[in-house]
This record gives C-alpha cells, structure tokens and sequence, in this order.
C-alpha cells in the first residue's frame, strides 16, 4: 500500500494539487503515445517495420551518433565543470551564462550554425553539434557534485605521496561517477532524440529514428510505420531514463557534501592544464555562433530586410516577421500554461514528501512528471495529430495545440528548476512562522514564495526561450499560416535562392540573440548551487 495510514489526511491535499499536472499528462502525454503504441501493434505496423532490413540501420546509427556524441560532451564537459565547480577565478558567473547558451539554443539555429562551418553537414557535423548542445548537461550535473564534494580526502591522498592524477583518479572520479553517469544518460536521450540537428546536417543521406518518423508521417503517409518506429524509440527512452535515475539516486545520496566556498580554491601547477582546456572548451562552443553571426552578413543586411516578406518568390504563407509574433505568443501562452502546471506539480511533490507517503510513491510521481522531457517531441506531435480530433472542436486544427505541446515540454524543466529550490528551504523556518500562528496558506506566502520567488522568475525565463525554439513538436503541428520562427527558418532551408538562406541566417541569429539575453537572466536570477539546470 502506498500510503502509510498516519499520512491518509495530510496526503489529500497534495494529491489534489498533482491532480491537475497529472491530468494534463494524462491527456496531452499518456494518450497520444497510448494511440501510437495502439497504431504500431494492433495495426500491425510494428512486425512489418521491424522485419526492414532498413529499420535496424536506422536504430544502427541513431545510437551510434548519440553515443559517439555524448563520449565528446562528456570528454569536454568534464574541465567546464572542474572550471565550475573548483576554481576560483573572476568572472565565473559569466562563464556560467556562457556554458547554459548552447544547451537553450533552438536546434536550427544550432544546425545552421554547423551548417555554415561544414556547409556538406556528414556525421562528423551531427555528433559535434549534439555534443555542442549537450556539453553544459555534463558541465552542470558533474560540476554541481563536484563542487560540494569534501577536499580533505584529495589533499590527504596528495600528502601520502600520490602525485595530483592518481589523487583524481583513485579520490575523486570514484565519487564523481554517480554523476557522470547521470549526465550521461541525459546526453545520450537528448543525442538520440535529436530531430532538427539531423534534419538540417544529415540530409537524406543520414537519418536517425526520430527524422525517419517525421519523413513517414509527413511524405509517405505511413502512420503505422510511423507509429510502429516511434514505439521502438520510446522503449529506448524508456530504458535510459531508468539508469539515469539510478544514477542520480547514487549521486544524490552518495557523499558527505560541503558548501562550494570551501572546496573552490586559486588553481595550482597542474590543475592550470585542466583550466586551460576548460576555456579551450568555451572558445569551441563560441566558433559555431559567431560563424552563423559571420553568415548571417553575407549579404549585407538584405537577409535582415527579407524578414519583412514571404521570402523569394513568395516561398511562406507569412514573412518573417508575423512568424516572429507567432513564436512569442505560443511561447508567452505555453510558458503561462507550464509555470502553472509546474508550480503546482512542485508544490505538491514537496507537500506528498512531508505527508507520509512512501518515498517510492513520491519519486514515481516525480519520474512520470518527466517522462516527456525525455520522449521525442516528434513523437508526441505525431500522437497529437492521430488522436486529438476526438476532443470537442478538433483541437488538431486549434492555434492552442502548439502552446499545448510546448508546455508539456517546459513543465518539467519548470519542476527540476523549482522544485530543488522549495526542497532546500530550511523547515524550520516554516516551523517557526507556525509557531507564531501563521496557517499553512500564510507559511507559503510567507516563507516560500520569497524564498523560491527567484527560481520562479528563472524558471519562466528558461521555460519561455525553450517554448520560443522549440521545433520537433510545432513541424507538425504549426498551419503554414500560422508558421512559428523556427519552423520559418527550417522551410526557407529547404526552398531554393540565396534570399532564403540569408533569411534563414538573419532569423536564426535574432532567436540566438534573444536567447543569450535570456540565459544570462536566468543565470542572475537563479539560486546559486541549486537546481538542475
């Protein structure tokens, strides 16, 4: 039984506040991936794909790719996070905010990037602009261990004579593990779910399983194969998310932790090697940005001024600038929708963990609340189109469906960004506001609220610069005339004239810009060593 009977009272109220972001998942999550795996088995999609000689190619180079390309985030992300986490230099916030960049960056704009560095794309172009994305997953998660982990036992291995890479080797990578293998589950989903990455650099010559959906779906009109792909793929989501959170519960509880300020110190002799190529890391993840910056002028500014048309040879429904509108406004409505959804969830996860409950119990909710960060966007738009025309109205030709899948990806980065925070507030603090006759209404409007109040603004602002990028789930769902930035940007790549291209460059590097505002916001506003991202 999951509840423990002491706990029945106290958990009634949390469980009503999970019932809303429980119910949204349910609905806009559980169903259309419920109807997929309906489409692939009881239609017999799945036997006939599966016995393709091509679809295990497919399965072939998706993980291939995404392996390769979380051993290079992995391999650079670890001196960003010695950088983070050990040393004590100026300007470290700065070099927070530029790590966080890449990771929020849309994914065409990141594909157009690499695309103007290697304009024949390959799979070299596809593993380095995955890693480039994902680098600041490693940075953050190792980086946030690293930091509070205890440095008495490094010095003292030091002091019995081990020189300073067996102490690293033999102290603190051993402790460090539980989180490299977080990050590293982490990197491979988001590397294998990679839709607009691929898209752009792989062409028709590579494709993985979540571009093969998409060409299905959209071109063939093959739902069943479609469907039958996308169950394969979220079984293998499915998979790592379960040794992802293994590994986070053993980083989690694993060490004696200590607060950054003593563990970060000046650099010394050889740990300057590990700063170096720290900022060596920083200035590689800066080449792709400033090369689309570079391309974006190739023409002069007439890529800037096409964004007030519909492109050569009226190539759009909409100019560039009504698809700009479209983008802020499904990103301010879904970012509205998943701060609410994710204020709540937080709440109610915080609550059910003091109520009784079976921490079992608890982290099951949590685990279900992220389940769609981790399945392809694809996917989930994929299930939208096949399944929605049975709620009233047809929502599937609604303007609200993009704010809908959008938010059901920024919830859980709002949960992992707020619920750390509401987490760590001292309980005794709440403890005394009770004892002096505050309800429990008055302790959160009191105690919490201004505590976590940052970590709300920050949430919003990652939350929104997600939603505003967002691809994989608007390419099917966006009506051309109603076509958001991203989804602009990847058709004027498809169309031919060297307009389309400068218009593509020009919108990718006002989204980019936006997005490094947002980023140094989100890094200001943020509860310094807390949260996830």
């Amino acid at each position: 039984m999951a509840l423990r009977r002491p706990g029945l009272r106290r958990a009634a109220g949390p469980l009503l506040f999970a019932a809303v972001p429980l119910g949204f998942l349910a609905v806009f999550f559980l169903w259309p991936v419920a109807a997929i795996v309906r489409l692939g088995v009881v239609e017999g999609g799945l036997a006939a794909v599966w016995s393709e000689a091509g679809t295990w190619g497919l399965v072939g180079f998706t993980l291939g790719q995404a392996a390769a390309a979380t051993v290079v985030a992995v391999l650079a992300g670890l001196p960003v996070a010695f950088l983070l986490a050990r040393v004590r230099l100026p300007g470290a916030a700065l070099v927070r905010a530029a790590v966080l960049v890449p990771f929020v960056l849309p994914t065409v704009v990141v594909g157009l990037a690499f695309r103007s560095l290697m304009p024949d794309g390959g799979v070299l172009a596809i593993v380095l602009a995955n890693a480039f994305f994902n680098v600041a997953v490693v940075a953050r998660t190792v980086g946030g261990l690293w930091a509070h982990l205890d440095r008495r036992a490094e010095d003292a291995a030091r002091a019995l004579g081990a020189t300073r890479l067996r102490a690293f080797t033999s102290v603190t990578l051993p402790a460090l593990t539980p989180a490299i293998g977080s990050a590293a589950a982490v990197v491979f989903l988001f590397c294998a779910t990679s839709f607009g990455v691929v898209l752009l650099l792989g062409g028709a010559r590579y494709r993985t399983l979540e571009t093969e959906i998409y060409l299905r779906t959209v071109e063939l009109l093959d739902l069943s194969g479609a469907a039958a792909l996308s169950l394969l793929q979220f079984l293998a989501v499915v998979a790592v998310l379960v040794a992802g959170a293994i590994a986070r519960r053993r980083r989690e509880g694993a060490q004696e932790l200590r607060g950054r300020a003593e563990v970060a110190r000046r650099p010394e002799r050889g740990e300057w090697v590990a700063v170096a190529l720290a900022y060596g890391v920083l200035a590689a993840l800066a080449v792709p940005v400033v090369a689309l910056v570079v391309r974006s002028f190739s023409g002069g500014f007439a890529g800037y001024a096409a964004l007030n048309t519909t492109g050569y040879r009226g190539s759009l429904q909409v100019t560039g600038v009504e698809a700009a509108v479209n983008s802020l406004r499904a990103a301010t409505d879904a970012t509205l929708l998943a701060m609410v959804l994710g204020v709540l969830a937080s709440v109610a996860l915080v609550l059910l963990g003091r109520s009784g409950l079976r921490p079992g119990f608890v982290e099951g909710v949590d685990t279900a609340l992220m389940l769609p960060l981790g399945v392809s966007a694809v996917t989930v738009g994929f299930g939208y189109l096949i399944t929605l025309d049975a709620l009233p109205g047809d929502l599937r030709t609604s303007p609200v469906l993009v704010p809908l899948a959008q938010a059901l990806v920024v919830t859980p980065l709002v949960v992992r960004t707020l619920l750390p925070v509401l987490r760590s507030v001292d309980d005794r603090l709440r403890q005394a506001a009770a004892a002096l006759g505050a309800g429990p209404w008055r302790v959160w409007r009191e105690v919490d609220i201004p505590l976590a109040g940052r970590s709300l603004v920050a949430s919003a602002a990652f939350g929104y610069v997600v939603a505003l990028g967002e691809f994989g789930a608007t390419s099917f769902l966006a009506r051309p005339d109603a076509a958001t930035l991203p989804v602009v940007i990847g058709r004027l790549v498809a169309r031919p004239g060297e307009l389309n291209n400068q218009m593509a460059y020009a919108a990718c590097t006002l989204l980019m810009l936006v997005t490094v505002v947002v980023a140094i916001a989100v890094e200001r506003l943020r509860v310094p060593g807390v949260g996830e991202f």
